[in-house]
């Protein structure tokens, strides 16, 4: 081998190796950045049935008008209004879950409905 083969290869080596490196650092940021949108996305359903059963109490004759429910209430809307701005993060993983759960319905259920009853 010439010096130029030899240098050649030394790239080609390299750049192998980097590719590789690269493309496992990628699928490892990835797959930190998809668990964080679905702890996001938990986090996200927690504060809007938190702020929802805040509402329902704050509603009731008994606790109607006052102003420490009435300041928590209000903190609880701002809060689940400042997590909208993760909404792009949070969709990264809801779409994936809607097209997991759009699924058509298996044939065999229709037919063992239809042994279980039969006419």
């Amino acid at each position: 081998m010439n010096r130029l083969e030899l240098i050649l290869s030394a790239v080609m080596t390299l750049s192998l190796l980097l590719n590789i490196g690269l493309f496992i650092y990628a699928r490892a940021a990835i797959v930190r950045l998809l668990s964080v949108s679905e702890e996001l996305s938990d986090l996200q359903r927690m504060v809007d049935s938190f702020a929802r059963h805040l509402k329902t109490v704050y509603e009731l004759d008994s606790f109607y008008g006052d102003e420490t429910l009435h300041g928590l209430l209000e903190h609880a809307i701002s809060f689940n209004e400042q997590m909208d701005t993760f909404d792009y993060i949070i969709s990264l993983t809801e779409e994936a879950q809607e097209e997991n759960t759009e699924e058509p319905p298996h044939d065999n259920q229709d037919n063992t409905t239809q042994e279980e009853n039969p006419t």
